[in-house]
């Protein structure tokens, strides 16, 4: 799990920040592989993302961890577990935050979600206008 604007209210940065780092981890994972038993397989990766309120605190004495609760850690997970290998798997909330920060979100349409009922929910596609991961990695350009 990730999350940003914590322990700093970061306003919506939060959401261009998430919507980057994803659509980074999609470009880059078709190109990973896990080596099991001389059995080189194909990595995929399922992404879930969603926007609103946690609880967020230290919990542990003998090792500490930052732990975050509530409804929005449990639909963001909804998203990723109802998403598919490959995909961007947003909330309604996050595909209007995201869109009005210049990314293309796609509607997936309405599916079942356990304690929710009916969601809308949409597909991150890219960020309109940006510069690609690679030109990213490689600095400013000139």
């Amino acid at each position: 799990m990730v999350a940003s604007g914590l322990p700093i209210r970061n306003g919506q940065e939060h959401i261009r920040e998430i919507c980057r780092m994803a659509l980074a981890l999609q470009k880059i994972f078709p190109r990973l592989y896990s080596s099991n038993d001389g059995d080189d397989q194909k990595l995929s990766l399922r992404i879930g993302i969603h926007t609103g309120p946690v609880a967020a605190g230290v919990v542990g004495q003998k090792t500490p961890r930052y732990c975050l609760f509530g409804d929005t850690v449990n639909t963001s997970s909804r998203m990723e577990s109802h998403g598919l290998p490959g995909r961007i798997h947003c909330s309604e909330p996050v595909a209007a935050l995201a869109e009005s920060l210049g990314f293309l979100m796609k509607p997936r349409g309405e599916i079942r979600i356990k304690g929710k009922g009916d969601v809308l929910t949409f597909w991150l596609e890219r960020e309109v206008g940006s510069r690609s991961v690679e030109d990213v990695a490689a600095g400013p350009s000139v």
